[in-house]
């Protein structure tokens, strides 16, 4: 069974493959600035089943699409990649020292119950599991020259939330509660309960599947 990741996110796709997957990224294109929602986790789950139904649409039938996005509640606004650098730096001064809830959603699309050919498809044609996950993080409270340096190296630019838990900005988040994972942008707990309500096993899915 191919797993097709609709993103393009080099972290997503990395920890797929670190954790025994072997999937194909496409990139879906979707707007998501076009995308709005009354609370971050409802963006998040919209812009997740855009993507993943956007490339569920031209991939063969038989695939397994999974469509994720992250945004950081803080506050209760949602905050996804920074516009500019100015814009990730203001973030992070507002960031630093507090708490947020990083959510991502994520929707599996099942494509071998069929598909529609086109953008008018029906959507009931699939079979659609759609969730959220959210983990609190706490940010440290770091100096405007390590905002600066961390801006400089352009990863928050890139970034749901103007910050990474695997890259350079995992020096600045003093702790979280819940998955880690999904603050790298996909719950692989979540995708394993959503996994089974399609009657997969996880390890069907694996590179290596284990011998019985």
């Amino acid at each position: 069974m191919k797993l097709v990741l609709a993103s393009q996110s080099p972290a997503r796709l990395a920890l797929l493959r670190n954790a025994g997957f072997a999937p194909e990224a496409i990139v879906s294109g979707v707007d998501e600035d076009a995308v709005d929602a009354q609370s971050p986790a409802m963006l998040a789950l919209m812009l997740a089943q855009a993507k993943a139904r956007t490339v569920a649409r031209r991939v063969e039938p038989g695939a397994l699409v999974v469509g994720c996005d992250s945004v950081l509640d803080l506050d209760g606004e949602p905050y996804g990649k920074p516009s500019d650098a100015q814009d990730a730096i203001g973030r992070w001064k507002a960031m630093r020292g507090r708490e947020g809830i990083l959510v991502t959603g994520h929707c599996l699309i099942d494509t071998r119950s069929g598909r529609g050919d086109d953008a008018s498809a029906k959507d009931s044609d699939w079979r659609e599991v759609t969730r959220a996950a959210a983990t609190l993080v706490r940010f440290a409270h770091i100096s405007d020259a390590e905002i600066d340096a961390y801006v400089a190296t352009g990863e928050p630019l890139h970034v749901a939330g103007a910050f990474t838990l695997d890259g350079y900005g995992a020096s600045f988040v003093e702790s979280i509660g819940g998955d880690p994972s999904n603050v790298i942008g996909l719950s692989l707990p979540l995708l394993r309960v959503m996994l089974g309500e399609l009657g997969i096993a996880v390890a069907d899915l694996w590179k290596t599947h284990p011998k019985g």
